[in-house]
């Protein structure tokens, strides 16, 4: 599927429920950008077990994102939709990217010092070498452009340090030094009950998130018991974080402009506004959620979708991992 286009990469852990912020603020982006780019989508399932997982959850969660990747609109004969593990050269290309990365840059990374907090009991190798993982997915297949929030910009940098040390230690450009793709700004979706946080599909009140597979009765009862604010004018305001949040999901889900949802409500409180956003809300995910269904009723199907990827991915890997292990000194393969 290698093409004259530039390689994008992206992918999500298969950990927690898919959430609306999700979509928003990744998947949606994902099915503008597959027609300009060669894009590659992960299901990060290595990075996934740096937390415990159980086995047959971290199974039926993979299967889960590929059929929602689908459904929200990622075409399977134009992108690569892969399993991270399905792909050896990530793990291969990770040990040799340890031996040129310092162990003070990686002492460095701030999202180790925040999940370490947040998992004291389960503090693995595998949680502070996970940024150089990250520069193997992306490094591995020439990757040119790699869309990034503020929690992985960090990530990023290291990548293109490693990368860049790497090539001046072999006198020759044997990787691509990867770029930010700085996505169109668009709403930050933030948690129902503690809208000063994003909404997060790991996080442990259920209430906080919209997750896609949510049935509409359950998404109607979350939204109407989101946190708003004093007063009962509806208007996106610093000093109305939920109603600035609940305006931010009804505009991302209708199309319509904040200012046009501020002047439709306006001081008509918050009752009929929230019961407008559930039904806005559950009206947006029902075709996705009938699409998922139909992909979950035909495993073959999926299942065709990861051989296919993989033996892709694969072949591209190791070309690369071939040309580095030739400039390392290693014996060729037969």
């Amino acid at each position: 599927m290698s093409t004259s286009k530039p390689v994008l990469l992206s992918g999500i852990q298969p950990s927690g429920q898919l959430t609306l912020g999700n979509y928003i603020g990744a998947i949606r982006n994902w099915v503008d950008l597959q027609a300009d780019y060669d894009c590659i989508f992960l299901l990060v399932d290595l990075h996934a077990i740096t937390v415990r997982q159980d086995p047959a959850v971290l199974r039926q969660r993979c299967r889960d994102f590929l059929s929602l990747y689908i459904a929200c609109g990622i075409d399977p004969e134009k992108n690569l939709l892969c399993a991270q593990s399905h792909v050896a050269g990530h793990s291969q290309l990770a040990w040799i990217l340890d031996c040129y990365t310092m162990v003070g840059e990686l002492n460095r990374m701030t999202q180790f010092k925040d999940k370490s907090a947040k998992h004291a009991d389960n503090i693995n190798a595998g949680l502070y070498n996970y940024p150089v993982l990250m520069a193997a997915d992306i490094l591995i297949y020439d990757t040119q452009l790699v869309p990034v929030g503020n929690d992985q910009k960090q990530h990023l940098e290291l990548a293109r340090d490693v990368a860049q040390r790497f090539n001046f230690a072999h006198k020759e450009e044997v990787f691509r030094i990867p770029e930010p793709f700085i996505p169109p700004v668009g709403a930050r979706i933030m948690g129902l009950q503690n809208p000063e946080a994003k909404m997060s599909k790991s996080d442990d009140n259920e209430g906080n998130g919209i997750y896609l597979l949510d049935e509409p009765k359950k998404i109607a009862k979350k939204i109407k018991r989101a946190v708003t604010d004093s007063g009962s004018e509806v208007r996106a305001a610093d000093d109305k974080p939920g109603v600035t949040n609940l305006l931010n999901i009804m505009a991302a889900v209708t199309g319509r402009s904040i200012e046009d949802l501020e002047a439709d409500y306006g001081d008509s409180g918050y009752g009929r506004f929230k019961g407008d956003v559930a039904d806005a809300v559950v009206a947006f995910m029902e075709p996705m959620q009938a699409r998922y269904r139909a992909l979950q009723d035909d495993p073959a199907y999926l299942d065709g979708i990861l051989a296919r990827s993989a033996e892709q991915a694969n072949a591209r890997a190791d070309q690369k991992i071939r040309q580095v292990y030739d400039k390392l000194g290693f014996l060729p393969r037969a």
